[in-house]
């Protein structure tokens, strides 16, 4: 089955109905395809994706623990605006 955007807008139950009962739906819009309802039954699984954000853990950045703060740096910037 084939439907236009402002079809699908309008009809959205009765298409809704025809995917329920098997029916592949293709929706255009301006004559160019944009969008397919399928049928949840006859769906393809989604491709797998990395569970991990960061990626492995071994490109993972080593910190040794908290940067030394003792040292004063408050004397660097005075001495760059002319205190």
């Amino acid at each position: 089955m084939e439907t236009t955007a402002r079809e699908f807008n309008q009809r959205s139950a009765r298409i809704l109905a025809a995917a329920e009962h098997g029916e592949t739906v293709a929706a255009t819009k301006n004559g160019r395809h944009i969008a397919t309802l399928v049928p949840a039954d006859q769906m393809e699984p989604p491709p797998p994706f990395p569970t991990d954000p960061m990626g492995d853990d071994d490109d993972l950045p080593l910190f040794d623990g908290p940067p030394d703060l003792s040292a004063r740096t408050d004397a660097l910037p005075a001495e760059r605006f002319g205190r």
